[in-house]
């Protein structure tokens, strides 16, 4: 069953407008990842991809990531209309997040812009930032969209929503 959408205030964008098949987009807008206390990524050249009932996942490009914060492990995950995806273990000094970003080396040609670049679950960091807002993570763990004020839900995750 799908749900009613939350009522759209200005300057938001509802992800039931989103696209399915999503949407890939360049971004342009600042977005800062932090852990353990330090910066590990920034950029103003980011893509986010927007597929209905989601808030929006964000790639950075690999040089805007800190040298050395990203090991790549043997996880994978397949994406319907991405691809194959590869997982990395993202470190800040001592401290490890195991499995807490993603990327593609050969998306779908849909999505080849996005080839090398990487994604981050803002759970599983100390703190992920669009602008200057503090992001919150998509709820459920499961996904790893990122929700700030411009959108607008419910999001899948919220419990109930495995059939959206």
């Amino acid at each position: 069953m799908t749900p009613r959408p939350d009522p759209v205030q200005p300057g938001q964008e509802s992800v039931w407008d989103y696209p399915r098949p999503p949407r890939l987009e360049a971004f342009g807008r600042r977005i800062r990842i932090e852990l353990g206390g330090r910066v590990i990524a920034e950029t103003t050249g980011a893509y986010r991809v927007l597929e209905t009932s989601h808030p929006p996942n964000y790639y950075l490009p690999p040089d805007d990531i800190v040298p050395g914060a990203l090991v790549r492990t043997h996880r994978r995950s397949s994406c319907e209309w991405k691809g194959l995806a590869h997982y990395f273990d993202v470190h800040a000094g001592a401290l490890v997040e195991p499995d807490a970003a993603w990327g593609y080396d050969t998306p779908s040609v849909a999505f080849g812009a996005i080839a090398g670049y990487v994604a981050f679950y803002a759970g599983r960091m100390d703190a992920c930032w669009v602008g200057d807002e503090l992001v919150v993570p998509q709820p459920g763990g499961f996904y790893g969209g990122w929700v700030t004020a411009d959108v607008a839900g419910p999001f899948k995750g919220i419990p109930g929503s495995q059939g959206w």
